[in-house]
């Protein structure tokens, strides 16, 4: 994996299948306009916040493991490139780390030199490192 993707890694005393049924629960972390279903292999589901959408399709789903969110296509209004995110995966890996669980979400293709890099940069740590990991310790994330 390109270490230049955006990634960041957090831990909590959670199990692993605490932690996997956490990232599947979109809606209780990311964004509370979801539609479809992020609940298995090949689910489809679009988050929106405003006029911003994205949609995805769930690659790879390897229960309390992994899971995998391709981009199949977004609107993104505030960039040149509105399409920005298209063919951009979202990466969580789940393990054990001593008593705690690890969660490491890798969004593949948000690079430095994109232009919504320091946006979407601050956006995921707002809603992973912070909403989500709520979650996990509080079982009430923050949505936006």
């Amino acid at each position: 994996m390109n270490q230049q993707n955006y990634h960041c890694s957090i831990a909590a005393d959670v199990t692993p299948h605490e932690a996997f049924e956490a990232v599947n629960h979109v809606n209780e972390w990311w964004a509370k306009k979801i539609e479809g279903s992020a609940e298995k292999l090949n689910d489809v589901f679009t988050v929106r916040f405003g006029d911003t959408w994205v949609a995805f399709k769930i690659a790879e789903f390897i229960p309390d493991k992994k899971v995998v969110w391709q981009v199949t296509d977004c609107y993104l209004p505030w960039l040149n490139d509105k399409t920005e995110w298209n063919g951009t995966s979202v990466a969580f890996e789940i393990s054990a780390l001593g008593d705690e669980t690890q969660v490491t979400l890798t969004h593949i293709g948000l690079v430095p030199g994109v232009e919504c890099y320091g946006m979407c940069e601050a956006g995921w740590n707002h809603h992973f490192r912070e909403s989500f990991f709520k979650l996990l310790t509080e079982h009430v994330g923050a949505p936006e």
